[in-house]
């Protein structure tokens, strides 16, 4: 099925250039022409059924995409779960049936669902678990607060306004796919990626020396000489810490 020309639009190539036209993200260029598809993270659309009248692809994500037509006619696009069919009736809403692909808030959702599409703030939209084949789970209850187990096994609080999708994204096999030749790579945006101790001493602090030489001591560095490779560039502390429970298993 054609995509909806109502929910998609040309997305603009950037090439990894800022508004000076410098290069300030290494890598990226080419790319086939793509449209942008308008996804609806909100699901605010309450109380109101929708089919599914089909499932799609979607260039700019790692996941399948559905097109729902509500009853009074509005169509909009979601993220494709696994086990959602063209035909199958979804909903959102505080009352809706625990079934896949209806949008519920955490407090409606039982302890022990699979859920994504997550909102970290009520009403901000799904920010988490969006990409393909991952999942979270409910885990306990305190009144409005909702513990998560997350993708990474992180778990969090949640405010039980938060809307989360029930089931695990579609398109669980990508992880597997093969990408078979450099031309499709580049086909995606990629460019080549020369390694460090490849290039010559003026280009990368790794290069240089006679014949194969390692990267050298007291520390691998970046292009621009920042120490890298196991140092550690997150802050100390940020404010959303609060709301962890556990942190993820190394």
């Amino acid at each position: 099925m054609k995509k909806m020309k109502n929910l998609s639009s040309i997305l603009k190539k950037h090439s990894g250039r800022d508004s000076r036209g410098h290069v300030s993200m290494r890598h990226q260029g080419g790319r086939h022409k793509r449209f942008y598809r308008t996804i609806d993270w909100l699901r605010d659309k309450d109380d109101i059924p929708a089919i599914v009248s089909s499932i799609e692809y979607d260039p700019n994500r790692s996941s399948d995409i559905a097109l729902l037509t509500y009853r009074d006619g509005e169509k909009r696009y979601v993220i494709a779960p696994v086990g959602l069919t063209v035909g199958q009736a979804v909903a959102s809403g505080e009352t809706v049936d625990i079934k896949i692909g209806n949008a519920l808030p955490l407090r409606s959702i039982p302890i022990g669902t699979i859920v994504h599409n997550l909102e970290i703030k009520p009403g901000s939209g799904a920010q988490m678990v969006r990409s393909a084949g991952s999942s979270a789970v409910v885990l306990a209850k305190d009144q409005d607060s909702i513990q998560i187990k997350l993708p990474s096994g992180e778990i969090r609080v949640f405010h039980g306004g938060c809307k989360a999708t029930i089931g695990q994204i579609g398109n669980v096999d990508r992880k597997n796919q093969v990408i078979g030749k450099a031309g499709r790579s580049r086909h995606m945006g990629r460019r080549p990626t020369v390694r460090g101790v490849a290039q010559n001493p003026r280009s990368h602090p790794h290069g240089g020396g006679e014949g194969r030489s390692g990267i050298g001591m007291p520390s691998p560095k970046s292009p621009w000489g920042k120490p890298t490779l196991g140092k550690r560039t997150r802050k100390r502390v940020k404010y959303s810490d609060q709301f962890i429970v556990s942190r993820k298993k190394k």
